[in-house]
């Protein structure tokens, strides 16, 4: 997806770490109250350091929501956490993301106008009434408010399972459309004892996804050809040097990993989840993760007691992530301090109301 991101004034491209750390301090205690940093857990260092709260994308954006009192969210993230941020804050709040161009590359494989092409196709095979279109959180605002349309939900990697349940339970339905990541969906596909045969791709570049009538008739899980870009690099063999030189340490991979390195795994979980399984590990352990560097890194930093590496020796960093910095943020917060709001993130109403029906629907499920 094309964002255009003005390129900073010089000031805040040649200033120092200091410089930017007065700026950014200045602005911060000015603004007061009325400002809330959110940071993600992947966020670099510099970002992180100035962060009210720090977590996953939709805990952050509920807890954004929680903060009646700030009018100005400053989300340290990407695009699609900015959105469901402003979909769950109130109107008297404005979310602000310090770099438009941090987008998500796995959120941008699937586009409203992809998705409602693919529902199309799949009424000319099979009755859509019977299929439940399933949203990672991973997502536009209007991937969102097209699943809340057409009776589905969205979830995260923590609780996808209990909404795949919920949605081919109970006579809900009989198919899932799980986009964008076909990773998160494969793995809790098999999770809730689904095999290969009852999942498919489904490719939005071919027609019909590339499948057949048949195939698409017979598939429980139409699984959006989709991936992260950090998770994806994983691969078995850098579980098996890991465990060559350190046999008696810990696995713990994000399931938007590939199946072949899950079934690897002696811990699957999302973010808050592999960081509660780092604080559990025993005093000394050594834990190879396969996550977002600056997170693995953050946690090696964090608990002393234990060795913790990332599995991947080339490292892993989310480079849409990373655009967020301290020059970025340095702006942002002197323009509101000027009355100038900077890269406000705004879904409009009807999407926004959209979007909040599939997320209600995942809290009420789980």
């Amino acid at each position: 997806m094309l964002r255009l991101q003005t390129p900073l004034p010089e000031r805040y491209r040649i200033a120092s770490d200091g410089d930017l750390a007065d700026m950014i301090g200045q602005a911060k205690a000015a603004l007061g109250s009325r400002l809330f940093i959110l940071g993600h857990h992947y966020q670099r260092d510099e970002v992180m350091q100035w962060a009210d709260a720090r977590g996953d994308s939709f805990g952050l954006s509920r807890l954004a929501a929680g903060q009646t009192e700030a009018e100005f969210i400053v989300f340290c993230g990407v695009h699609f956490m900015a959105e469901s941020a402003d979909v769950l804050t109130g109107d008297h709040q404005r979310v602000l993301l310090p770099d438009l161009n941090a987008g998500c590359s796995m959120a941008d494989m699937a586009n409203i106008d992809q998705v409602t092409e693919a529902w199309d196709e799949m009424a000319d095979v099979v009755d859509t009434s019977g299929v439940v279109p399933i949203t990672y959180m991973n997502s536009s605002a209007a991937l969102k408010a097209f699943v809340g349309r057409h009776g589905g939900a969205v979830c995260t990697s923590s609780n996808a399972r209990a909404v795949l349940t919920w949605a081919l339970g109970e006579g809900r339905g009989d198919q899932v459309l799980f986009f964008p990541d076909q990773h998160l969906g494969r793995n809790t596909g098999y999770e809730l004892g689904y095999g290969a045969d009852d999942m498919r791709v489904w490719n939005p570049r071919l027609a019909l996804g590339g499948l057949t009538d048949v195939e698409v008739k017979e598939s429980t899980l139409l699984l959006w050809k989709g991936h992260c870009s950090v998770h994806q690099r994983f691969r078995p063999e850098h579980i098996a040097a890991f465990r060559a030189e350190h046999p008696d340490g810990i696995v713990m991979v994000h399931p938007e990993c590939a199946h072949e390195v899950v079934e690897l795994a002696d811990l699957v979980g999302s973010t808050d989840n592999l960081i509660r399984g780092v604080a559990a590990a025993p005093p000394g352990a050594v834990i190879g993760i396969a996550t977002e560097i600056h997170l693995v890194k953050r946690l090696g930093d964090e608990t002393p007691d234990k060795t913790v590496v990332c599995l991947d020796p080339l490292v892993c960093p989310c480079s849409t992530m990373s655009r967020i910095d301290g020059p970025h943020l340095a702006w942002v917060l002197e323009g509101l301090v000027e009355g100038d709001v900077r890269n406000q993130i705004s879904v409009d109403a009807e999407t926004a109301e959209w979007a909040r029906v599939a997320l209600e629907r995942m809290l009420a499920i789980t």
